[in-house]
């Protein structure tokens, strides 16, 4: 029997490729591109890549966190890429799959390659509308009505002629003709020269499909040894059983903390009565008969039902809502029907069959009122009808279970996936449970006997390999547990005085992380009136990455926002020596698909608040709190200003899931030591 990382034992895998026989390979290749990188041997990183090629051998899935500094890139895919088959690497965001591929991967074979026997392949692969599509580009784009049209009218013409100027400038030299290496351009834009799956005429059918971006991406993929891809392309590939990647027996999820919400986002379908109304506008030029009409009507009748609905979770579906679909749903499948089998190579036709089979799909769905899906209705800002319905699955962990874990050795990785200070929380939101485990830490060997899931149980490890920061000594997490507990009215004038206070005693260089738009922007604008020698920036002053590149420029800066600064940011140094939270980030009452999970939670017999509301808070508080410490050397305060994370049954487990920090509930002590940071003490 062979010791494994977390102290349990397993038999040695059989095929040579994980395990105690493969770790010398590991350990030489990972010090080896280490060495070449510059860096030095970090523990963590090395007790990361033994564990992973085990699992990789024996075919037990893993979870392991390891915390910000650890190099996870690196502690994976050394045993990727040594193992002997084809492993899939998907993460949850475009920065972290370019980097990948731009940067570790390349990094990493340079440095390996003297003591490689072989030197592995490897490719990225994204779904086909990330692509530049070849016929569009040169034959145009079919309008509402499906006539091919050359450029489109109006001053975005311009661009889409950069885009497709671009696109041939990639055909030519070869390249891979993908959306992150466009030109700048909007979503509106990119849709001028692109397809979706349904809208693609096929590599057989198009007089361009040898040169075809997507065609090459997957030809690459099918030869290499290492595949890069994202979430929802591996949930479109195993859980929808659509043939995405070339066949693979290991995957390793980054950002595994995403993997539960990407999950359902790819799973959830849209429907609004515009969409149905220009499917069947553009199926009208193709199809003889009334059928495209029919389906007008049908579209007509949805924005009629739901005039009279009100936003929120339609549960039960009112029966006119019901009815109504059930229209959209005959109507599209009628007219999808009256196209025929074959479109033969004809782009306007492709396209406008492919909207009326994704109207006829989604108003199916939406119509067959499943208990496992949550339907609702939201209103939008702009647009003719101003309603859209979504559906989205109640749960994601059975799919998961039966379709990914169940055929594949699945390696999860992120910085956060102990919450409340073990694994169970986010492993049971990805189809595994405590008592299918086999080992966690250091903890002996504790296989259990039964399951309540019978035969599909997945034994699985859980290994937790730290960080080389010091959080106790340059950290502090300081609870304002004297301030008012967060009402509907926005932020309280104390709490506005506090960040004032806070802001101020750390010379700006606070990144601001706020519960809504309104609380952010009422933060900043305080801060703007009372303290204006400072630089106070508020997310939708401008795009993102300038936002995020003028806060880095100047230390006496403020960046205030809501969700999508909670994670992902990079801001090592000085730039932020302060992070303020202004509200434990419980997901909103009624919000119609957290509502549905925490009801469920409870009618199974579980604590629906923790399971759903809590767990969530506590993932996004653990991300955001990571955004302080990014080097060895920072040091600073995480602020939270909501008192709730003291003294309440679930405090404890919100603290436990953060990175452990020196804490203290004492004003002084913080303000006095922001001071010192900022060198504004003598003041």
């Amino acid at each position: 029997m062979s010791e494994t990382a977390e102290g349990a034992t397993a038999a040695p895998p059989q095929d040579g490729s994980g395990g105690s026989s493969s770790r010398p390979g590991v350990r030489e290749v990972l010090a080896a591109a280490v060495a070449s990188l510059g860096g030095q041997e970090r523990p963590g990183q090395v007790r990361m890549a033994e564990a992973v090629a085990d699992a990789m051998g024996d075919g037990v899935h893993l979870l392991v966190q390891a915390g910000t500094g650890t190099g996870k890139s690196l502690g994976y895919l050394v045993p990727a890429l040594l193992h002997d088959k084809r492993v899939v690497v998907a993460t949850a965001t475009l920065a972290l799959q370019h980097q990948l591929v731009e940067r570790d991967i390349p990094a990493l074979l340079e440095a390996g390659k003297h003591v490689l026997r072989e030197v592995p392949s490897y490719a990225v692969l994204k779904g086909r509308s990330n692509y530049a599509c070849l016929h569009r580009v040169r034959e145009g784009v079919p309008d509402d009505q499906g006539a091919l049209v050359e450029v489109p009218e109006g001053s975005m013409g311009s661009q889409v002629l950069e885009l497709r100027s671009w696109a041939e400038e990639e055909a030519e030299r070869g390249g891979a003709g993908d959306r992150d290496s466009a030109p700048r351009h909007t979503d509106r834009i990119w849709r001028q020269v692109s397809v979706s799956a349904r809208e693609c005429l096929g590599a057989a059918k198009c007089p361009f499909g040898g040169e075809c971006f997507a065609e090459r991406a997957r030809d690459r993929a099918a030869k290499a040894q290492v595949v890069v891809t994202n979430h929802s392309l591996l949930a479109i590939d195993a859980i929808e059983g659509v043939p995405m990647i070339p066949e693979y027996d290991v995957v390793v999820v980054d950002e595994a903390h995403e993997l539960s919400a990407r999950v359902t986002q790819a799973a959830t379908d849209e429907l609004t009565p515009v969409q149905v109304e220009r499917a069947a506008k553009r199926a009208a030029r193709h199809v003889a008969g009334m059928e495209a009409d029919d389906l007008a009507d049908a579209a007509d009748e949805l924005r009629d039902v739901l005039a009279d609905c009100e936003p929120g979770r339609l549960d039960p579906v009112p029966t006119a809502v019901a009815d109504a679909l059930a229209l959209v749903r005959d109507s599209a499948r009628t007219l999808a029907s009256a196209f025929g089998k074959d479109s033969g190579d004809d782009a306007g036709v492709t396209q406008a069959k492919g909207w009326v089979q994704e109207v006829f799909s989604t108003a199916e769905r939406m119509a067959a009122q499943s208990d496992g899906d949550v339907m609702w209705m939201t209103l939008r800002e702009t647009g003719r009808g101003g309603v859209m319905l979504s559906v989205a699955p109640l749960q994601v962990w059975g799919p998961l279970r039966d379709k990914l874990l169940a055929e594949k050795t699945v390696v999860f990785t992120s910085a956060t996936l102990k919450l409340g200070g073990d694994f169970t929380a986010l492993a049971t939101t990805i189809g595994l449970k405590p008592a299918e485990r086999i080992g966690e830490d250091d903890a002996p060997e504790g296989r259990s006997g039964s399951s309540e899931r019978g035969d599909d149980v997945q034994p699985w490890r859980g290994i937790d390999v730290g960080s080389p920061f010091d959080y106790g000594k340059q950290g502090i997490l300081y609870v304002a547990a004297h301030l008012p507990r967060p009402g509907r009215d926005g932020l309280a004038a104390r709490t506005l005085d506090e960040i004032v206070d806070l802001v101020d005693a750390a010379d700006g260089r606070a990144l601001g992380l706020f519960s809504s738009r309104r609380a952010a922007e009422a933060a900043a604008e305080a801060l703007r009136q009372r303290l204006p020698h400072l630089t106070v920036l508020a997310q939708g002053d401008a795009q993102l990455p300038e936002l995020t590149k003028q806060f880095v420029a100047d230390p006496h800066t403020c960046l205030f926002g809501t969700l999508s600064l909670w994670q992902g940011l990079d801001l090592p140094g000085e730039t932020c020596q302060l992070v303020v939270i202004d509200r434990i980030p419980f997901p909103r009452p009624d919000d119609p698909l957290m509502s549905a999970r925490q009801r469920a939670a409870d009618r199974a017999g579980r604590n629906g608040f923790m399971t759903v509301s809590a767990t969530h808070a506590a993932l996004l508080m653990a991300q955001g709190a990571g955004r302080l410490i990014r080097t060895g050397t920072d040091k600073g305060v995480v602020a939270v200003l909501d008192p709730r994370l003291e003294g309440t049954s679930y405090g404890g487990f919100l603290q436990a899931s953060l990175p452990p920090m020196w804490r203290t509930t004492d004003r002084a002590v913080v303000l006095g030591a922001l001071r010192r940071l900022s060198g504004t003490s003598s003041r």
